[in-house]
């Protein structure tokens, strides 16, 4: 079975159209970016593009990345300040292993919480920025066949026939167990790729116990604080424009076989 379903390929007469086609009511001939000829939902929606846009590597790693990089390292420098800058060490010493105050726990809630918000955040403003034809989706990919892929994309399975399953409307608690298992997937190589390296880090700058004391000391500034500033950075930097761009693909595929946003 062949991996990706081949697009259907527009006649001349159809690519000549588009091209001396009026796009908006206000009268603009054409558009910088080729889009694929489609059913918009409404007048605002775009059609998905066949090429990858300059506003789109815009979008998904100047505003999704560097932007969000910038927004959740200042945050993440806020929060740990608030956390760590007033601290007694004397009770409640600031170490990389062992409670009360853990650098290496800390990271892995780092990881998880803003995993989970983000992915939420960039599903409500992708949904809003393509209904309001603030951006386009990508339009150039294959649309997968294989049942993994499809469910891994949140697509409607297809029959023996080749048909695609009607979308039914999920419910609540459905549609959060799917969003929870991509979150859970997005965080497991988030940890992988930054836990471990930190820890690396912090290793080499901490400060190691005395005799049986083998754990590391920090002070109450300035580690902790750029310690999980860099790793919110980071972090947003490696998974906003690859959540952004899970939704502009999906739904791509879905705008060119006539369904609506999002859903």
């Amino acid at each position: 079975m062949r991996f990706w379903k081949q697009t259907v390929e527009e006649s001349s007469e159809q690519k000549a159209s588009q091209g001396n086609a009026v796009e908006e009511s206000g009268g603009r001939v054409g558009d910088v970016e080729t889009a694929i000829e489609g059913r918009p939902n409404s007048h605002h929606e775009k059609q998905p593009t066949l090429r990858f846009t300059a506003h789109q590597a815009f979008y998904i790693f100047g505003l999704d990345g560097v932007g969000a990089a910038i927004l959740s390292g200042g945050i993440n420098f806020g929060i740990a300040y608030g956390m760590y800058s007033f601290q007694n060490l004397a009770t409640h010493p600031i170490r990389l292993f062992q409670l009360p105050n853990t650098l290496a726990g800390d990271a892995v809630v780092t990881i998880l919480v803003q995993t989970m918000i983000t992915w939420f955040i960039e599903l409500i403003l992708v949904e809003h920025d393509l209904k309001n034809g603030a951006i386009r989706p990508i339009g150039f990919y294959r649309e997968p066949v294989r049942p993994l892929w499809r469910w891994l994309m949140l697509l409607a399975p297809i029959e023996d026939g080749g048909q695609v399953v009607p979308a039914r409307s999920k419910k609540w608690p459905t549609f959060l167990v799917d969003q929870f298992i991509r979150i859970g997937l997005i965080f497991v190589v988030s940890f992988f790729l930054l836990w471990a390296p930190s820890v690396g880090i912090l290793v080499a700058i901490g400060k190691r116990g005395t005799g049986s004391d083998w754990d590391w000391y920090f002070q109450k500034q300035w580690a902790p604080q750029i310690f999980k500033g860099v790793l919110g950075g980071l972090l947003a930097l490696l998974t906003t424009p690859v959540m952004a761009s899970f939704w502009l693909v999906r739904e791509g595929w879905r705008l060119r076989r006539g369904e609506p946003i999002m859903e």
